[in-house]
């Protein structure tokens, strides 16, 4: 025979496994962004070294094309 309290704990094993997949879910998103950041971090050191030597020859997006 079924204990009342059966459905609440069925309920709350389900939460603490979605608890825990969600955890898992931040911490490797956490990981993916700081790996990420460096990246970022890295190319933009890239071209401040780039520019500053002035060989920077890649036309960006929101620059005019040198024949205008």
């Amino acid at each position: 025979m079924p204990s009342e309290t059966a459905p609440f704990q069925e309920r709350i094993a389900h939460l603490e496994r979605t608890l825990d997949d969600l955890s898992d879910t931040v911490a490797r998103q956490d990981r993916e962004i700081a790996l990420l950041t460096r990246r970022v971090e890295m190319l933009l050191l890239r071209e401040a070294e780039r520019q500053s030597e002035g060989t920077g020859g890649v036309v960006m997006g929101d620059e005019r094309p040198p024949h205008y």
